[in-house]
Protein backbone atom coordinates (compact mmCIF):
# COMPACT_ATOMS: atom_id res chain seq x y z
CA UNK A 1 0.00 0.00 0.00
CA UNK A 2 1.09 4.05 -0.92
CA UNK A 3 -0.48 6.93 -0.95
CA UNK A 4 -1.21 6.66 -4.86
CA UNK A 5 -3.67 3.86 -3.92
CA UNK A 6 -5.35 5.95 -1.36
CA UNK A 7 -6.26 8.61 -3.56
CA UNK A 8 -9.40 8.00 -6.38
CA UNK A 9 -10.24 10.46 -8.66
CA UNK A 10 -13.66 10.72 -10.50
CA UNK A 11 -12.93 10.76 -14.78
CA UNK A 12 -13.82 14.43 -14.85
CA UNK A 13 -11.31 15.49 -11.83
CA UNK A 14 -8.37 12.77 -13.23
CA UNK A 15 -8.65 14.58 -16.69
CA UNK A 16 -8.82 17.47 -15.38
CA UNK A 17 -5.34 17.12 -13.58
CA UNK A 18 -3.77 15.81 -16.79
CA UNK A 19 -4.76 18.80 -18.60
CA UNK A 20 -3.30 21.52 -15.55
CA UNK A 21 -7.25 22.95 -15.19
CA UNK A 22 -8.46 25.05 -12.50
CA UNK A 23 -10.09 22.68 -9.90
CA UNK A 24 -12.32 23.32 -6.80
CA UNK A 25 -12.02 21.46 -3.66
CA UNK A 26 -15.67 20.90 -1.49
CA UNK A 27 -16.37 19.13 1.51
CA UNK A 28 -19.13 16.57 2.52
CA UNK A 29 -19.82 16.76 5.93
CA UNK A 30 -22.43 19.58 4.80
CA UNK A 31 -24.10 16.80 2.85
CA UNK A 32 -24.02 14.37 5.13
CA UNK A 33 -24.38 16.20 8.74
CA UNK A 34 -24.94 19.63 7.96
CA UNK A 35 -28.58 19.33 5.86
CA UNK A 36 -31.61 17.20 5.68
CA UNK A 37 -32.25 14.96 2.75
CA UNK A 38 -33.10 15.97 -0.42
CA UNK A 39 -31.88 19.85 0.15
CA UNK A 40 -28.14 18.25 0.89
CA UNK A 41 -28.07 16.42 -2.96
CA UNK A 42 -29.95 19.20 -4.19
CA UNK A 43 -27.42 22.01 -2.71
CA UNK A 44 -24.00 19.88 -3.94
CA UNK A 45 -25.27 19.50 -6.92
CA UNK A 46 -26.14 22.95 -7.88
CA UNK A 47 -22.89 24.19 -6.01
CA UNK A 48 -20.72 22.06 -8.93
CA UNK A 49 -22.92 23.06 -11.33
CA UNK A 50 -21.93 26.83 -10.48
CA UNK A 51 -18.34 26.15 -10.22
CA UNK A 52 -18.11 24.08 -13.70
CA UNK A 53 -20.49 27.15 -15.32
CA UNK A 54 -17.29 29.06 -14.10
CA UNK A 55 -14.76 27.14 -16.04
CA UNK A 56 -13.38 25.33 -12.82
CA UNK A 57 -13.54 21.82 -12.33
CA UNK A 58 -15.54 20.68 -8.54
CA UNK A 59 -14.23 18.05 -6.72
CA UNK A 60 -16.31 17.13 -3.34
CA UNK A 61 -14.47 14.86 -1.24
CA UNK A 62 -15.18 12.01 0.58
CA UNK A 63 -14.21 8.51 2.43
CA UNK A 64 -15.16 5.61 0.84
CA UNK A 65 -14.44 1.73 -0.10
CA UNK A 66 -10.79 2.39 2.16
CA UNK A 67 -10.06 5.13 -0.56
CA UNK A 68 -9.99 9.22 -0.18
CA UNK A 69 -11.93 10.31 -3.33
CA UNK A 70 -11.69 13.12 -5.13
CA UNK A 71 -14.64 13.92 -6.95
CA UNK A 72 -17.96 12.16 -6.63
CA UNK A 73 -20.74 10.98 -8.68
CA UNK A 74 -24.04 11.21 -8.65
CA UNK A 75 -24.79 8.11 -6.89
CA UNK A 76 -22.22 9.00 -4.33
CA UNK A 77 -23.77 11.91 -3.53
CA UNK A 78 -26.56 10.14 -2.67
CA UNK A 79 -25.24 7.67 -0.24
CA UNK A 80 -23.95 10.70 1.74
CA UNK A 81 -26.85 12.57 1.74
CA UNK A 82 -29.28 9.59 3.01
CA UNK A 83 -26.88 6.52 4.75
CA UNK A 84 -26.94 5.78 8.68
CA UNK A 85 -23.89 6.28 10.78
CA UNK A 86 -21.66 8.06 7.90
CA UNK A 87 -18.12 9.12 10.31
CA UNK A 88 -17.88 13.13 10.50
CA UNK A 89 -14.08 12.70 9.99
CA UNK A 90 -11.21 14.88 10.90
CA UNK A 91 -7.81 14.96 10.78
CA UNK A 92 -8.22 12.45 14.14
CA UNK A 93 -10.12 9.72 12.39
CA UNK A 94 -8.82 9.63 8.89
CA UNK A 95 -6.46 6.25 9.47
CA UNK A 96 -9.04 5.05 11.27
CA UNK A 97 -12.15 5.28 8.66
CA UNK A 98 -9.48 4.12 6.06
CA UNK A 99 -8.57 1.39 7.70
CA UNK A 100 -11.91 0.14 8.80
CA UNK A 101 -13.28 0.55 5.27
CA UNK A 102 -15.90 3.18 6.45
CA UNK A 103 -17.76 5.72 4.79
CA UNK A 104 -16.52 9.13 5.89
CA UNK A 105 -17.56 12.83 5.05
CA UNK A 106 -15.17 14.74 5.43
CA UNK A 107 -14.85 18.34 7.42
CA UNK A 108 -13.18 21.14 6.48
CA UNK A 109 -9.82 19.99 8.36
CA UNK A 110 -9.80 16.58 6.19
CA UNK A 111 -10.62 17.92 3.25
CA UNK A 112 -8.17 20.51 3.14
CA UNK A 113 -5.49 17.95 3.82
CA UNK A 114 -7.64 15.56 1.03
CA UNK A 115 -7.11 18.76 -1.54
CA UNK A 116 -3.18 19.20 -0.37
CA UNK A 117 -2.37 15.63 -1.46
CA UNK A 118 -4.33 15.65 -4.61
CA UNK A 119 -2.52 19.25 -5.42
CA UNK A 120 -5.68 21.38 -5.24
CA UNK A 121 -5.26 24.74 -4.13
CA UNK A 122 -8.52 26.32 -3.52
CA UNK A 123 -11.66 24.87 -1.31
CA UNK A 124 -14.88 26.12 -0.99
CA UNK A 125 -17.60 25.93 2.39
CA UNK A 126 -20.09 27.31 4.13
CA UNK A 127 -17.96 28.34 7.30
CA UNK A 128 -15.30 26.95 9.19
CA UNK A 129 -15.00 25.89 12.53
CA UNK A 130 -13.45 27.75 15.36
CA UNK A 131 -13.46 28.49 19.05
CA UNK A 132 -17.03 27.50 20.14
CA UNK A 133 -18.70 29.63 23.26
CA UNK A 134 -18.26 28.66 26.69
CA UNK A 135 -14.18 28.10 25.67
CA UNK A 136 -13.05 28.58 29.02
CA UNK A 137 -14.92 25.81 30.45
CA UNK A 138 -15.19 23.43 27.89
CA UNK A 139 -11.69 23.94 25.86
CA UNK A 140 -13.74 23.32 22.68
CA UNK A 141 -11.59 24.23 19.44
CA UNK A 142 -12.43 23.00 16.34
CA UNK A 143 -9.59 21.01 14.47
CA UNK A 144 -10.25 23.06 11.46
CA UNK A 145 -7.99 26.19 12.76
CA UNK A 146 -5.15 23.91 13.04
CA UNK A 147 -5.30 22.76 9.97
CA UNK A 148 -5.35 25.97 8.52
CA UNK A 149 -1.90 26.64 10.47
CA UNK A 150 -0.86 23.44 8.98
CA UNK A 151 -1.64 22.57 5.38
CA UNK A 152 -1.83 25.53 2.32
CA UNK A 153 -4.93 25.44 1.24
CA UNK A 154 -7.11 28.45 0.55
CA UNK A 155 -10.48 28.33 1.86
CA UNK A 156 -13.18 30.18 0.95
CA UNK A 157 -16.14 30.17 3.76
CA UNK A 158 -18.82 32.87 4.93
CA UNK A 159 -16.83 33.30 8.08
CA UNK A 160 -16.74 30.98 10.75
CA UNK A 161 -20.09 29.04 11.84
CA UNK A 162 -22.16 31.87 13.57
CA UNK A 163 -22.76 29.40 16.23
CA UNK A 164 -19.26 29.85 17.66
CA UNK A 165 -17.02 33.04 19.37
CA UNK A 166 -15.67 35.01 16.26
CA UNK A 167 -13.18 37.49 18.45
CA UNK A 168 -11.62 34.48 19.99
CA UNK A 169 -11.98 32.62 16.32
CA UNK A 170 -10.03 35.26 15.07
CA UNK A 171 -7.51 36.07 17.54
CA UNK A 172 -6.34 32.04 17.54
CA UNK A 173 -6.06 32.30 13.36
CA UNK A 174 -4.32 35.29 14.06
CA UNK A 175 -1.78 33.15 17.03
CA UNK A 176 -1.34 30.99 14.00
CA UNK A 177 -0.42 33.07 11.43
CA UNK A 178 -2.86 32.54 9.51
CA UNK A 179 -4.51 34.92 6.66
CA UNK A 180 -8.30 36.33 7.13
CA UNK A 181 -8.72 38.10 4.08
CA UNK A 182 -11.86 40.31 3.92
CA UNK A 183 -13.73 40.10 -0.06
CA UNK A 184 -14.79 42.94 -0.51
CA UNK A 185 -15.56 43.47 3.16
CA UNK A 186 -13.44 45.23 6.09
CA UNK A 187 -15.78 43.23 8.60
CA UNK A 188 -15.38 39.47 9.39
CA UNK A 189 -18.35 37.74 8.01
CA UNK A 190 -20.93 36.20 10.27
CA UNK A 191 -22.07 33.33 8.34
CA UNK A 192 -26.05 33.90 8.26
CA UNK A 193 -25.07 37.49 8.36
CA UNK A 194 -22.90 39.95 6.02
CA UNK A 195 -21.13 41.23 8.82
CA UNK A 196 -19.85 40.75 12.20
CA UNK A 197 -18.59 44.12 14.47
CA UNK A 198 -15.15 42.71 14.73
CA UNK A 199 -12.95 44.12 11.84
CA UNK A 200 -10.28 42.48 9.83
CA UNK A 201 -6.48 43.13 8.95
CA UNK A 202 -6.87 42.82 5.85
CA UNK A 203 -9.59 43.48 2.75
CA UNK A 204 -8.79 42.83 -0.58
CA UNK A 205 -11.72 43.68 -3.55
CA UNK A 206 -9.58 41.67 -6.26
CA UNK A 207 -9.61 37.75 -6.65
CA UNK A 208 -5.64 38.52 -9.02
CA UNK A 209 -4.63 39.66 -6.06
CA UNK A 210 -5.36 37.45 -3.69
CA UNK A 211 -4.22 34.77 -5.97
CA UNK A 212 -0.70 36.04 -6.10
CA UNK A 213 -0.56 36.18 -2.02
CA UNK A 214 -1.44 32.25 -2.48
CA UNK A 215 0.86 31.92 -5.31
CA UNK A 216 3.53 34.02 -3.43
CA UNK A 217 3.16 31.90 0.27
CA UNK A 218 3.53 28.26 -1.80
CA UNK A 219 7.18 30.32 -3.37
CA UNK A 220 7.96 31.08 0.37
CA UNK A 221 7.14 27.25 1.34
CA UNK A 222 4.99 28.15 3.79
CA UNK A 223 2.71 26.12 5.68
CA UNK A 224 -0.54 27.37 6.62
CA UNK A 225 -3.40 28.10 4.55
CA UNK A 226 -5.59 31.40 3.60
CA UNK A 227 -9.31 31.88 4.68
CA UNK A 228 -11.19 33.91 2.14
CA UNK A 229 -13.68 35.46 4.02
CA UNK A 230 -16.82 36.51 1.51
CA UNK A 231 -20.10 37.43 2.91
CA UNK A 232 -23.27 36.13 2.32
CA UNK A 233 -25.71 38.59 -0.10
CA UNK A 234 -27.50 40.75 1.68
CA UNK A 235 -30.12 40.25 -0.23
CA UNK A 236 -30.12 36.66 1.51
CA UNK A 237 -29.11 37.16 4.72
CA UNK A 238 -30.57 36.91 8.59
CA UNK A 239 -29.26 40.30 10.39
CA UNK A 240 -27.18 39.09 13.54
CA UNK A 241 -29.59 41.48 15.92
CA UNK A 242 -32.30 38.47 14.82
CA UNK A 243 -29.92 35.48 14.67
CA UNK A 244 -27.92 35.99 17.73
CA UNK A 245 -31.51 35.31 19.71
CA UNK A 246 -32.15 32.33 18.41
CA UNK A 247 -28.80 30.98 18.59
CA UNK A 248 -28.74 31.65 22.35
CA UNK A 249 -31.87 29.63 22.56
CA UNK A 250 -29.96 26.75 20.55
CA UNK A 251 -27.22 26.98 22.81
CA UNK A 252 -29.38 26.56 26.45
CA UNK A 253 -31.41 23.74 24.66
CA UNK A 254 -27.82 21.94 23.45
CA UNK A 255 -26.65 22.75 27.28
CA UNK A 256 -29.99 21.02 28.38
CA UNK A 257 -29.55 18.00 26.51
CA UNK A 258 -26.03 17.65 27.55
CA UNK A 259 -24.79 17.36 23.51
CA UNK A 260 -21.18 17.82 23.47
CA UNK A 261 -18.01 17.51 20.93
CA UNK A 262 -18.52 16.81 17.31
CA UNK A 263 -22.39 15.98 18.03
CA UNK A 264 -22.42 19.84 19.08
CA UNK A 265 -22.28 21.99 15.18
CA UNK A 266 -24.77 19.13 13.87
CA UNK A 267 -27.32 19.57 16.70
CA UNK A 268 -26.85 23.12 16.84
CA UNK A 269 -27.71 23.94 12.99
CA UNK A 270 -30.64 21.59 12.82
CA UNK A 271 -32.01 23.44 15.94
CA UNK A 272 -31.52 26.99 14.53
CA UNK A 273 -33.24 25.96 11.42
CA UNK A 274 -35.66 24.25 13.48
CA UNK A 275 -36.59 27.92 15.64
CA UNK A 276 -35.91 30.12 12.03
CA UNK A 277 -38.56 27.76 10.41
CA UNK A 278 -35.96 27.13 7.43
CA UNK A 279 -34.96 30.47 7.14
CA UNK A 280 -31.28 29.81 8.16
CA UNK A 281 -31.03 26.79 5.59
CA UNK A 282 -31.77 28.83 2.70
CA UNK A 283 -29.40 31.22 4.09
CA UNK A 284 -26.74 28.63 4.41
CA UNK A 285 -27.53 27.04 0.63
CA UNK A 286 -27.56 30.71 -0.72
CA UNK A 287 -24.08 31.41 0.94
CA UNK A 288 -22.28 28.31 -0.04
CA UNK A 289 -23.73 29.14 -3.75
CA UNK A 290 -22.45 32.70 -3.06
CA UNK A 291 -18.65 30.96 -2.36
CA UNK A 292 -18.95 28.62 -4.95
CA UNK A 293 -18.92 31.44 -7.59
CA UNK A 294 -16.23 33.69 -5.75
CA UNK A 295 -13.84 29.88 -5.36
CA UNK A 296 -14.23 29.03 -8.82
CA UNK A 297 -13.19 32.81 -10.04
CA UNK A 298 -9.94 32.32 -7.28
CA UNK A 299 -9.04 28.88 -8.62
CA UNK A 300 -9.02 30.25 -12.67
CA UNK A 301 -7.09 33.49 -11.23
CA UNK A 302 -4.41 31.28 -9.12
CA UNK A 303 -4.11 28.83 -12.38
CA UNK A 304 -3.29 31.25 -14.65
CA UNK A 305 -0.35 32.46 -12.59
CA UNK A 306 0.48 28.96 -11.44
CA UNK A 307 0.90 28.01 -15.24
Amino acid sequence: MNLENLLVYSKEVKEAKEKKQPIVALESTIISHGMPYPQNVEMAKATEKIIREKGAVPATIAIMHGKIKIGLEEEDLKLLATAEGVRKVSRRDLAEVLAKDQLGATTVATTMIAAHLAGIKVFVTGGIGGVHRGFEDSMDVSADLEELAQTPVAVVCAGAKAILDIPRTLEYLETKGVPVIGYKTSYMPAFYSSLSDHKLVTRDDNVEDIAKRIYISKLLGLKGGFVIANPIPKDDEIPHEEIDKIINQALKEEKAAGIKGKDSTPFLLAKIVELTEGRSLDANIKLVFNNAKLGADLALAYNKIDK
